[in-house]
């Protein structure tokens, strides 16, 4: 019996439009209609067609499932399934590790009631940060063009980081606040990243930690932010030392402006 590519699709739950690329690459080659440019697949050509679906479901490509049913012996298909095994293990790493990274991320929201606008001496953690941004000015060098692809892709176990200065005028000076990515040590091991400059280790360090908002709008990003933790370590006769550090968290849409919550990490002596 012969069957319209219709027929085919609802056989195979796929779309008509699968099966003509499928044949385009060559993987099939149904009979065309003498009067009619109809094509006409038999039950070999569906049952073929099974075995590309078999392996267009363990993530081969059209274009690798067209070389995979032309391969010649049993061994070259096994070296194919071999390399698909260590990149299915790599997928299954980074799905783990994207677990954790969202488990993490869902603990950091819950941290924003805590500490919003509150503070608490506590150790930073040890991270590796990345800057590609001062003010509002990115550097586009080709020098740093692939260290931000790279950190690009570490997306989505990276930060967006900040520094900026305790002693920073309010908005106008807006070469006092530095832009880029953060990584943890445990994804820094994790990603196989290399350490190199112009990134820079932050080691952990004794801090006063806080989270807090941002809902003005552009240009409203200011140390005035955090003077609450300024006037916190002032009360206590504790000194700042070095720049302030943190990290987006989430940004939200409150109404009709957009707030970002960012942790902050102000180190002491």
């Amino acid at each position: 019996m012969k069957y319209k590519i219709g027929d085919v699709a609802r056989i195979l739950g796929v779309s008509p439009d699968i099966l003509r690329y499928y044949e385009k690459k060559g993987v099939v080659t149904p009979m065309k209609g003498e009067n009619n440019d109809y094509r006409y697949y038999d039950a070999w050509d569906i049952n073929f067609l099974m075995d590309c679906l078999w392996f267009k479901n363990f993530g081969f490509s059209i274009e690798q499932i067209a070389d995979i049913v032309r391969i010649p012996s049993i061994s070259e298909l096994d070296g194919i399934l071999d390399a698909k095994e260590d990149e299915l293990r790599d997928m299954i790493e980074r799905t783990r590790l994207q677990l954790r990274r969202m488990e993490e991320h869902r603990r950091d929201l819950k941290e924003i009631d805590r500490l919003l606008y509150r503070c608490e001496i506590s150790q930073s953690p040890e991270f590796v940060r990345f800057i590609n941004r001062v003010g509002n000015e990115y550097d586009i060098g080709g020098g740093l063009k692939g260290l931000a692809q790279q950190w690009l892709k570490a997306l989505p176990f990276n930060h967006r980081y900040f520094e900026m200065n305790a002693d920073a005028p309010l908005p106008g000076s807006e070469e006092n606040y530095r832009w880029g990515f953060s990584l943890t040590r445990e994804y820094v091991d994790a990603l196989g990243f290399e350490v190199t400059p112009p990134m820079a280790v932050i080691p952990s360090r004794k801090s006063i930690h806080t989270i807090f908002k941002n809902s003005g709008g552009r240009g409203c990003f200011a140390p005035a932010l955090l003077q609450y933790a300024l006037d916190y370590a002032e009360e206590r006769d504790i000194r700042i030392f070095g720049p302030i550090c943190g990290v987006l968290l989430a940004s939200v849409t409150e109404g009709d402006v957009q707030a970002g919550y960012f942790e902050a990490w102000l180190p002491i002596e």
